[in-house]
C-alpha cells in the first residue's frame, strides 16, 4: 500500500554527525539547484544539457578503462521454477573472475529475442553473497540467504519474478562482492584485523565474521582507489556497464529494449547505471534515495563507501545523477520507515526529480512511491516496479 506518511522530526535530527561543523558543511551545497542542475533554468536544450553534465560526471567517476567487454563462459545450464538458467563467468581486467546467472523463461523460443533486464544486487553488509540474494537456480538457498529474503525481498528471488514475466535477466557480482570479494588471505597483514576467509562448507558464523571484515574494510578500499586515480562508483559503474554488455550482445535479448533496478545497493548503482548510461531505457530505483544534504548531516554514518563521488555535489544533487537518463522512464520507490535516509530529504529528493522530469517535458515518465515499512522491496513494491518495466520494455 503506498501512503504518504507526515514525519515526526526525531530527537536525533535536532543534531548532526557533525556537532558544531554541521551546519557550516550543509551550507558549502549552497541554497539553490547545483552548478550542472536543470532546475537552473540555465539550459534551454535538453539534449545540451545532457551532454555537458554526463561529461563532467564521467570525469568525477573517473573510471578504469575496459578496453572491450569480456567473453563469457558457459559454466552450466539448467533448469528451474519454469526458468531456463545458465551459470556464467568472464575475467575483467582487475580481479577474479566475475560470477552471474541468465534467467529467462524455459517456454520462450530459440528466435525469441526478449527485453533485457540487468538485475543489480544489494549490499546489506552482506558482501560474501552477491547474485545469490536475488536470484536462485535450485531450491537449495543458504540459511543466511533464505533470512536475507525474508528481510528484504517479501521471501522472493526477485530476479526469478521477473524472469518468469517474459525478460531475459542477466544477475552478476559486482567489485568485493561473492566470487569478487577480497580475500583475507591476499591483504596485508596489517589490515586483516579479526577476518578470516570461510571454508567451502560456508558455515555462517564464518561468513558472518567475513562479513564484520570487508565492512572494516571498506575506508581501506575507498582510499586506495581515491589515491589511485579512481572512485568506487566508477568501478562499478563500469563493470555494470560490461555486464550490461554482455547482456545486449546476446541473440535472445533485444538489446532495444534494456531495464534495471535493485533494492538498497542494488538501487545506488540503479542511480549511476541509469543515469549515466543511454542503454537502460525504462528502471527502478528502490530504497536508495534521498540528497546530498542528508548524507552531510544525519545519514552518512548509515551508509557504504560505494555511494560517494569527490566534487559531484556542487554540480548535481544525488537524485538528479538519476535525472540524467530524463525523459526516460524512471520509477523511486521508497519506504516511509526506512531508518537509512530522513524522510523529509527523502520528499525533498523525489520533488527535485519531478522537477527536472517537467523541465525536461516529461513528467508522466517519473513516478515516486512511498509505502510503509522498513529498508525492503517487498512484493507489492516488486509489482509496481515489474509493471512499470512492462509499461516501458513491452510493445
Amino acid at each position: 500500500m503506498k501512503i504518504a506518511v507526515p514525519q515526526k522530526p526525531a530527537a536525533e535530527e535536532a543534531l548532526n554527525t557533525l556537532g558544531a561543523y554541521g551546519p557550516w558543511a550543509a551550507n558549502l551545497l549552497g541554497k539553490g539547484p547545483p552548478a550542472l542542475s536543470l532546475r537552473t533554468g540555465r539550459f534551454k536544450n535538453l539534449n545540451t544539457w545532457r551532454k555537458q553534465a554526463r561529461a563532467k560526471m564521467w570525469e568525477l567517476l573517473a573510471p578504469p578503462e575496459m578496453p572491450q567487454p569480456p567473453r563469457p563462459r558457459i559454466e552450466a545450464r539448467g533448469a528451474y521454477d519454469g526458468l531456463a538458467w545458465e551459470r556464467l563467468s568472464w575475467q575483467l581486467p582487475w580481479g577474479p573472475r566475475t560470477e552471474a546467472v541468465f534467467l529467462k523463461p524455459a517456454s520462450a523460443g530459440p528466435k525469441d529475442r526478449l527485453p533485457g533486464i540487468l538485475a543489480l544486487h544489494d549490499h546489506g553488509g552482506r558482501k560474501y553473497f552477491g547474485w545469490k540474494k536475488i536470484a536462485q537456480i535450485d531450491s537449495n538457498l543458504h540459511p543466511m540467504m533464505r533470512a536475507h529474503r525474508d528481510e528484504c525481498y517479501g521471501g522472493l528471488s526477485w530476479a526469478n519474478e521477473i524472469a518468469k514475466r517474459g525478460y531475459a535477466v542477466l544477475c552478476h557480482d559486482t567489485f568485493l562482492f561473492a566470487s569478487r570479494r577480497a580475500r583475507v588471505a591476499e591483504v596485508s597483514p596489517r589490515v586483516r584485523y579479526e577476518g578470516i576467509d570461510p571454508s567451502p562448507a560456508e558455515i555462517p558464523d564464518e561468513i558472518q565474521r567475513y562479513n564484520q571484515w570487508a565492512g572494516q574494510h571498506e575506508h581501506i578500499v575507498a582510499k586506495a582507489l581515491f589515491s589511485a586515480g579512481t572512485t568506487w562508483p566508477g568501478v562499478y559503474l563500469r563493470e555494470d556497464q560490461t555486464a550490461l554488455s554482455i547482456l545486449a550482445a546476446r541473440k535472445d535479448v533485444d538489446a532495444a529494449r534494456l531495464g534495471c533496478g535493485g533494492l538498497s545497493g542494488g538501487g545506488l548503482r540503479t542511480v549511476f547505471l541509469a543515469g549515466m548510461d543511454p542503454r537502460i531505457a525504462s528502471c527502478f530505483c528502490a530504497g536508495f534515495f534521498t540528497t546530498w544534504r542528508d548524507f552531510v548531516l544525519h545519514k552518512n554514518w548509515t551508509h557504504t563507501w560505494m555511494t560517494y563521488v569527490p566534487l559531484a555535489p556542487g554540480l548535481l544533487d544525488f537524485p538528479e545523477i538519476l535525472g540524467l537518463r530524463a525523459p526516460a522512464p524512471t520509477l523511486v520507490l521508497n519506504t516511509a520507515q526506512d531508518p537509512l535516509y530522513t524522510l523529509s530529504e527523502v520528499k525533498r529528493a523525489a520533488a527535485m526529480l519531478r522537477e527536472v522530469y517537467k523541465r525536461a517535458g516529461a513528467p508522466k515518465q517519473y513516478r515516486f512511491s512511498l509505502y510503509d515499512g522498513g529498508h525492503q522491496l517487498h512484493a507489492p513494491m516488486q509489482a509496481e516496479a515489474f509493471e512499470w518495466l512492462d509499461r516501458g520494455l513491452k510493445p
